[in-house]
């Protein structure tokens, strides 16, 4: 079954099972940060990480938790330059959707990741948390800025359709 990877937000949200979560995610070279939202699509809260190990193993461990949460779409980091040019993190990220969605067919929406490593990096700063516990939740929590970003964009969508 091919999954349409190019949705706007708006077609996404048409997309989306009823009462379902949605997955966000920072795919990393070395990790995998998750985070998921309410089933309202209001908060976006930080569940983990996944260290990468090989696709397969990498694809059941997100499964499982898509499984677990009930989780109707996916969120994932779009890591597009400042320009807004796209390189090679970003073929290895649509790579690694379209590989995903061959396996688990799901709504998914890719999100502009522009400095949300950066920015959670300086929340868990002024949270003073140790250098070690930052490296530890840094990707879980760049994954929860991504997802929340979608979720008030998608909040706005909700609103324009129910005024009109």
């Amino acid at each position: 079954m091919a999954v349409d990877t190019d949705l706007t937000p708006e077609t996404f949200l048409d997309q989306l099972p009823e009462r379902s979560c949605l997955l966000g995610l920072d795919l990393g070279s070395k990790t995998i940060g998750m985070a998921i939202s309410d089933p309202d699509f209001i908060a976006a809260s930080p569940v983990g990480t996944i260290r990468k190990k090989k696709f397969s193993i990498d694809a059941q461990n997100l499964i499982n938790v898509i499984m677990e949460r009930s989780v109707g779409g996916l969120v994932l980091g779009l890591p597009v330059n400042m320009d807004g040019s796209e390189g090679p993190r970003v073929q290895s990220t649509r790579a690694f959707a379209r590989n995903f969605l061959a396996l688990q067919p799901m709504p998914l929406l890719y999100w502009d990741e522009r400095l949300s490593t950066v920015a959670a990096e300086r929340a868990m700063i002024d949270a003073d948390l140790s250098r070690r516990k930052r490296a530890e939740n840094v990707d879980q929590i760049a994954a929860s800025l991504i997802l929340q970003g979608c979720l008030e964009r998608l909040s706005v969508i909700r609103a324009q359709r129910g005024a009109t």
